[in-house]
């Protein structure tokens, strides 16, 4: 009998799990506020807003439920109803049921962390965030884990990736981090977002343990400075304009995922390297010469 996966708040990340999941033979519906985004992908369409515990009540029992949903905007309203109380309702409903999940996965982000010093930070670090994005998605996380049913937080760091490529156009300007102090910035490519929940619905799946929190980011917390450095070289440009790290404006902190890595992941892109590599190439970023004119890309 097929495994049925509940992904809410199916956006790009929840699209690209689906799509592994149903190559695995899963039974994938996603859940997102305008679901027409979602024909054609194999994926069942179900259009809902978490904030209606009316509408949560009629999803069907699901194996595994993927609370991914992200906040419409930037403000603390926003949030409150995205993470806490929407994951409240959701793990309300689910609970009193008698095919309750096997687990439930939240994903989460490591803005939970408010270290600024360039600390290496783990699952067992403390979490004190200042602003209202990182304090509801503590309050989100902590209901998760205090529920009855089995729950486990997944904490991503920047996700980059196809469509995510703000700091290319920025080094493309000639803009780029200063060196020093040395701001650390961590990161993760979408596909081992994707990758990362694939890997630990697996284990929930086959009963192998799980902790309550991962750390998801790549291998590499690496300075802003030498990540857009690295793309100055790639793309031959010239970075004459120092601009001002939106990171000292929230932390500084070096993201270790040894937890992760213990669990059997492994890294699709392990660092920015490879991950920026593949969106240079495709995006076109590196294709032709900046004077040429374009070739026509040829049909898929």
């Amino acid at each position: 009998m097929k495994k049925t996966t509940l992904i809410l708040g199916c956006g790009d990340i929840g699209t690209q799990l689906g799509q592994q999941l149903l190559d695995a033979g899963h039974r994938v519906i996603g859940a997102r506020r305008s679901a027409s985004a979602l024909e054609g992908t194999g994926i069942e369409p179900v259009s809902l807003d978490v904030a209606d515990a009316a509408a949560v009540a009629t999803l069907p029992d699901a194996d595994i439920v993927v609370y991914a949903v992200t906040a419409d905007r930037f403000e603390e309203s926003a949030y409150e109803a995205a993470y806490p109380q929407g994951l409240k309702t959701v793990i309300s409903e689910f609970a009193q049921r008698e095919a309750a999940p096997k687990r439930i996965f939240f994903v989460s982000s490591t803005s939970v962390y408010a270290q600024q010093g360039g600390e290496e930070v783990d699952e067992t670090s403390p979490t004190e965030p200042n602003g209202f994005s990182g304090t509801l998605m503590r309050e989100a996380e902590q209901a998760l884990l205090d529920a009855t049913l089995s729950g486990t937080v997944v904490r991503l760091s920047g996700i980059y990736g196809p469509g995510r490529d703000r700091l290319i156009r920025q080094v493309k300007e000639g803009r780029i981090a200063a060196a020093n102090p040395p701001m650390y910035s961590n990161r993760i490519h979408r596909d081992d977002c994707a990758g990362v929940l694939g890997h630990l619905i697996g284990l929930a799946l086959d009963d192998k343990p799980l902790e309550p929190i991962y750390l998801a980011s790549d291998g590499d917390a690496a300075p802003l400075h030498e990540v857009m450095a690295w793309i100055a070289q790639r793309l031959k440009v010239e970075t004459p304009e120092v601009i001002q790290s939106p990171l000292r404006r929230r932390s500084s902190k070096r993201c270790n995922n040894a937890r992760l890595i213990e669990s059997g992941y492994r890294f699709h892109y392990p660092s920015f390297r490879e991950g920026y590599e593949d969106v240079l190439k495709q995006g076109g970023f590196l294709d032709t010469p900046a004077k040429a004119k374009p070739k026509p890309k040829a049909k898929a």
